[in-house]
């Protein structure tokens, strides 16, 4: 896989997705939007990968949108901006609906379009000195295409804050708001990522797929007949699935899953 603004290393079953504009502090342009796009599309269909990295060269993490693509939409049409926000929006749809598992390593700091990115991952490890800031707002926009991410990440009440103020919060009170997993010193980093990747391989892949997509799905809704039977349904079909049976017999027999020797 050959990107022009990041890199992907895939080693055993974890694959690294780093964002490589460091010039900018990983700001995104188009280019690195459709990279973004295509990388997590192509890992998501990949069958040796069962857990994905997104991390950041340089100082940042990801600085948001890049000042010279912004200068250039301005002068854009109106069905031009549409087309080009709704590319944003499907670059942060890739990473959310991945049905690979997604843990975003935040080495520094991420502002605006990157808290999206931040915010659609599935788990965060950040280091105690990053920062996050929606800062839109400063600059007379808002935090649209990112807001579905931001506000499930946030919660409504800090999202209605953040937006508004466009402050600066630091990795502590991210931490408290639900946003970072683990917050960590810089040397800890790299090593707390690799044990939960590592973690995240040792369980069914498909089972972990399943349950991605499980909290997507009956997040939110009303405990109803319909969900009720819902979530029902989804644990009759696992059951029935070759690893949820593996599973189960592996764990009576005291033996390794089988999908782990793959």
């Amino acid at each position: 896989m050959q990107y022009e603004t990041l890199t992907v290393d895939i080693v055993g079953h974890v694959a690294t997705v780093t964002l490589n504009r460091p010039d900018v502090r990983n700001a995104f342009n188009e280019t690195m939007i459709a990279d973004v796009t295509a990388a997590f599309t192509a890992l998501g269909a990949h069958e040796n990968v069962r857990a994905i990295v997104l991390a950041g060269n340089g100082k940042a993490f990801c600085a948001g949108a890049d000042l010279n693509w912004m200068r250039k939409m301005a002068g854009y049409s109106d069905e031009e901006n549409r087309a080009d926000a709704m590319r944003l929006a499907q670059m942060l749809s890739a990473v959310y609906r991945c049905p690979k598992p997604v843990v975003a390593r935040v080495h520094g700091d991420a502002y605006a379009g990157g808290m999206g990115l931040v915010c659609a991952a599935d788990i965060v490890v950040a280091v105690e000195t990053a920062h996050f800031c929606l800062s839109e707002a400063r600059l007379g926009l808002m935090p649209a295409t990112i807001a579905p991410y931001v506000i499930r990440a946030l919660g409504e009440q800090a999202s209605r804050r953040y937006f508004v103020t466009a402050e600066a919060f630091d990795c502590a009170t991210a931490q408290r708001l639900g946003l970072v997993s683990e917050a960590v010193n810089a040397q800890a980093l790299d090593a707390t990522v690799q044990r939960i990747a590592e973690t995240l391989c040792t369980n069914s892949p498909n089972a972990v797929r399943e349950c991605k997509q499980l909290v997507q799905d009956v997040a939110g809704q009303t405990i109803d007949t319909a969900l009720i039977e819902d979530t029902a349904v989804r644990i009759a079909r696992i059951r029935a699935s070759e690893e949820g049976r593996d599973g189960v017999s592996s764990f009576l027999e005291k033996r390794t899953p089988r999908w782990r020797d793959q």
